[in-house]
């Protein structure tokens, strides 16, 4: 039995039929590389036996009207592995935009709580001949650098199958414990707590005031709720779409190169540019800069005064985004300006302190209140906490394999929130750069435009290059 973190936990929370809570993680296969050929039947026995060497897949919720504290995980004594991997055909002839319709349906269903959160859709009938992998998994199981863990589980260095490790196979979350989830719950709660929250509130006091001083002076990030309005910051449906695209990496670092700056500070340009692009063909570009929240893994960091660890080891940075500036290579140095400005103040903040005050997030009272938030559509009535949320993840710069068939592509993409209805991941491997975007139709429904807009953006910098 292991028990959730409140930062776990809040995604369960914080779910509702319109705001899903889920991560998703889209590969793009060549089916020419697999052994024997292609075959769905062989292809879900090998991931049968991956599966059983991850304890992480194998987990299911677990609670009680009793327990006071957040949910526990157990083993899944009857897990199946066709309850998970599934196996669906796109219509013929299927091109790109067929498969993001799927994609985008796919992640507007909520997942089953009643089993291991997390499912695998084999996607079949693409006029390239390539296959996809669609996979599923509920933020209260991972965060963005278990997600890519979980990635690299499941693929393999060569198109031959790996070896299984037999003591992840033994490896187990436990079984269930009513009367021992009850009462460490309770010590939890009771003692644990309120310990925690005598060691906190002195720790914290004083952020937000340096915080708001130093936005003011403008020397740090961005406050919360100083974000432009945009058709980004609209209510959310349960319906989904999804845009992709893929650059070249080296020509990326061949405009970090040029004008010394970093890649992430070239993700952070391309990503202000794409907006400023798709807000001004619509009417809708505000005169100040967008802010990002970037998702800043805090893996490394002390644990001790933590209630419970967890699986969710992340943090927020907030940064302005450039879409205020015209010129290509003028917004890449102030992209760099402005994530430094941003790194600087996020550093003198204590790492773990979503994680610490996540803890006491009220479970059925947090629950209660944002289905009301959807349901009055409450994010209009307020500034947006922020704009967009961007991801940049560093991939493996080799080739890999699932299930023998190789890598052409992999785009993770991860939730969105009412008021903050896009989500925009990058993820290295292998060579490319893998752009996802995840919206609502509702609020941006023509989502292709912005992942066109950032082959635009790159265009512009490599010819920036040659001036």
């Amino acid at each position: 039995m292991q028990r959730l973190s409140g930062l776990d936990a809040s995604f369960l929370y914080l779910e509702t039929r319109s705001q899903l809570m889920h991560v998703v993680g889209i590969m793009e296969l060549d089916a020419s590389t697999i052994p024997g050929g292609y075959s769905f039947t062989r292809m879900r026995t090998q991931l049968n036996a991956r599966v059983a060497a991850m304890p992480m897949l194998r987990r299911k919720l677990e609670n009680s009207a009793l327990n006071i504290d957040h949910p526990v995980w157990v083993e899944d004594d009857h897990f199946d592995i066709d309850r998970h991997v599934h196996r669906v055909a796109l219509p013929s002839p299927a091109g790109k935009k067929e498969l993001n319709e799927l994609c985008g349906h796919l992640a507007g269903q909520a997942l089953d709580r009643g089993k291991p959160l997390w499912e695998l859709w084999i996607i079949e009938g693409s006029a390239d001949g390539k296959i996809c992998a669609f996979l599923r998994m509920h933020h209260a199981s991972v965060d963005g650098v278990t997600t890519a863990e979980v990635l690299g589980q499941l693929c393999s260095l060569t198109p031959d199958e790996p070896d299984v490790d037999p003591e992840k196979v033994a490896e187990t979350a436990g079984g269930p414990n009513r009367t021992g989830m009850v009462i460490s719950g309770a010590l939890n709660y009771f003692v644990q707590r309120p310990i925690a929250m005598a060691k906190l509130l002195p720790q914290t006091a004083g952020v937000p005031i340096e915080w708001f001083r130093r936005s003011r002076s403008r020397t740090g990030m961005p406050a919360p709720f100083a974000a432009p309005r945009t058709v980004f910051n609209g209510p959310i449906s349960p319906h989904r779409s999804i845009a992709t695209t893929q650059l070249s990496l080296d020509d990326v670092k061949r405009v970090k190169n040029r004008f010394g700056v970093k890649v992430n500070d070239v993700v952070l340009a391309m990503v202000g540019g794409a907006l400023r692009e798709y807000l001004s063909q619509h009417g809708d570009l505000p005169g100040s800069p967008l802010v990002a929240m970037v998702p800043v893994s805090v893996h490394d960091a002390d644990e001790r005064d933590l209630v419970v660890n967890g699986t969710n080891k992340v943090t927020g940075m907030f940064t302005e985004l450039p879409s205020d500036v015209a010129d290509p290579v003028e917004r890449l140095e102030r992209a760099g300006e402005l994530a430094r400005r941003a790194k600087e103040h996020h550093a003198d903040i204590d790492a773990n302190i979503l994680r610490a005050w996540a803890q006491f997030a009220p479970g059925t009272t947090l629950s209660t209140l944002m289905k009301f938030y959807g349901d009055r559509k409450l994010a209009l009535n307020h500034p947006p906490v922020f704009n967009v949320t961007v991801s940049n993840v560093a991939g493996p710069d080799f080739p890999m394999y699932f299930c023998g068939a190789k890598v052409a592509a992999i785009y993770p993409l991860g939730p969105i929130f009412h008021g903050l209805a896009l989500n925009i991941t990058v993820f290295s491997v292998d060579g490319h750069l893998n752009v996802g975007i995840l919206t609502c139709p509702d609020e941006v429904p023509d989502v292709e435009v912005i992942a066109e807009a950032f082959d635009h953006q790159l265009k512009a910098l490599i010819e920036a290059c040659d001036d």
